[in-house]
C-alpha cells in the first residue's frame, strides 16, 4: 500500500537522484518494471544495464537518466526502508508510484499536491492516518500541509 507523509519530513532522502548515482545497483535497470519506466517517463530505451539510448541525447548512461525515473527505480528497488522525497518526481511520474504502492508496501514523502490523476486510488496519509480513494479526498488534506 501506498503511505504518504506530507510535507517537510527531516529524514526523508530529500533529492534522491544524487542518492541513486551513489547507490543504484546494476541489475535494477534491466528489471522489467525499471525498463517500462524509463520507456514511459523518459521516451529511453534500456540496451542495457550502463546504456540507455534517449531519443533526445542519443547513447546515454544510467546517471544521466531524469530525477523522475531515478526516484521511481528507488521506491521499487531500494531496500534500505528509506523515504524518498516523491516531489522529485513530476506528475508524469504518479501513476508507476501508484503502481509500485501495488506491488509493496511504499512510504513516501511528498512537499506538493501530486496530481494523480485517476479515478479512483488508495493512498494512506501519515500525517493524519486518513486513506484517501480519489483525487479530492487527497487534495482536502494535503492542502493543509503543503
Amino acid at each position: 500500500m501506498l503511505s504518504i507523509y506530507l510535507g517537510k519530513m527531516d529524514e526523508a532522502i530529500y533529492y534522491p537522484p544524487t542518492y541513486f548515482d551513489n547507490r543504484y545497483e546494476d541489475e535494477w535497470i534491466t528489471e522489467p518494471l525499471a525498463v517500462d519506466m524509463i520507456k514511459d517517463v523518459d521516451h529511453s530505451t534500456v540496451i542495457g544495464s550502463h546504456l540507455i539510448e534517449s531519443p533526445v541525447l542519443g547513447p546515454i548512461s544510467v546517471k544521466e537518466l531524469s530525477g523522475g525515473v531515478k526516484t521511481l527505480i528507488l521506491m521499487a528497488f531500494d531496500s534500505s526502508g528509506k523515504v524518498f522525497n516523491a516531489s522529485a518526481c513530476g506528475d508524469n511520474c504518479a501513476g508507476w508510484i501508484l503502481k509500485i504502492g501495488e506491488l509493496k508496501d511504499l512510504t513516501i514523502n511528498l512537499r506538493h499536491i501530486m496530481d494523480f490523476g485517476t479515478e479512483r486510488f488508495e493512498a494512506k496519509i501519515l500525517n493524519t492516518g486518513n486513506t484517501v480513494h480519489n483525487m479530492a479526498e487527497f487534495i482536502e488534506i494535503a492542502g493543509q500541509y503543503v
